[in-house]
């Protein structure tokens, strides 16, 4: 075999073992995310709490008993003094009356807030959360998402309408605000809204006003809602992870589920004040994972493995 008959090899130069091997594509979120998919999962999750709880047979049968197990009414909640249902008390905000001005304040923080930071896409979309979970919550309640009588209960039991509205605004709030605070301070807001959003959540199951699958739809919904924002703006306006210590959601998980047990408590059923914390403690584990988690996740999923 001649020089012209051997196979050529690669050279090896005096530099070549210390070349890094060649980086792979750049995994850009187009690439590995679905911006999409957190609308349309959550979007899902609202039809089917619908479409199950309230368009059954059997899930009316499930939920309408709710409302005799204990006293009628929310006396016996444990946090009721709060309610602003008693003559002369403050209600937490947004409960009773308090739910316009809540909302109303707001709005006005978020527009405060996106002239200072001049943060108009996120201000943008926040503000869009903002209003279309209370707009959307309204007009799903009253037109589109009726709830039919399938189970010949009583009158009484057909007013409630879903989703909840009381549960909506402090969701829709947190959702909001994480768009437009500081990246420093964005997981601890939404620490205080995640917190807030356990109490509400589970005193409106638990005082009677309405049902589990009620509480949950309107938490969905400002989910939705607030996927829909993060896909439609651009991706560098887009929230992304920050650092923030490593025991936060053990914390504020456990924070939720405390004061969603507490808001949920009732002195006259266990079951019934069971039920209600654990929707509550639900609600603002999914506002936790849509503003918190799922970006802390999407950064490690599309972060450039180090060779």
């Amino acid at each position: 075999m001649t020089q012209h008959d051997s196979p050529s090899l690669p050279a090896h130069g005096p530099g070549a073992s210390r070349q890094a091997p060649e980086a792979p594509d750049d995994p850009s979120p187009s690439r590995t995310t679905r911006p999409w998919m957190p609308a349309l999962l959550y979007t899902l999750g609202f039809l089917t709490v619908y479409l199950l709880a309230i368009c059954t047979p059997w899930g009316q049968r499930a939920e309408n008993p709710w409302f005799y197990l204990g006293e009628q009414g929310g006396e016996a909640a444990w946090i009721y003094p709060l309610s602003g249902a008693e003559y002369g008390s403050t209600p937490l905000p947004p409960l009773e009356l308090s739910a316009k001005p809540t909302l109303m304040v707001g709005v006005a923080v978020i527009v405060v807030l996106t002239l200072v930071r001049r943060c108009w896409w996120q201000g943008g979309a926040a503000l869009g959360v903002v209003i279309l979970t209370a707009g959307g919550n309204d007009v799903l309640k009253s037109t589109i998402l009726p709830r039919p009588d399938l189970v010949g209960a009583p009158e009484n039991l057909l007013d409630q309408g879903f989703p909840s509205g009381h549960s909506a605004i402090p969701a829709a709030l947190t959702l909001a605000a994480v768009l437009v605070v500081s990246p420093r301070i964005r997981p601890y807001v939404a620490t205080a809204g995640v917190l807030w959003l356990a109490c509400i959540a589970a005193y409106s199951a638990t005082n009677g006003g309405h049902r589990p699958s009620e509480v949950l739809g309107a938490t969905l919904l400002a989910c939705a809602c607030y996927g829909l924002a993060t896909w439609l703006l651009p991706s560098a306006a887009v929230p992304g992870a920050t650092r923030s210590p490593r025991a936060l959601p053990v914390i504020t998980l456990t924070l939720a589920l405390a004061i969603a047990l507490v808001s949920g408590a009732r002195n006259d059923t266990l079951t019934r004040s069971l039920v209600s914390g654990a929707t509550g403690f639900i609600c603002a584990a999914l506002v936790w994972y849509a503003a918190v988690g799922r970006p802390a996740l999407t950064a490690r999923r599309t972060r450039p493995a180090l060779g």
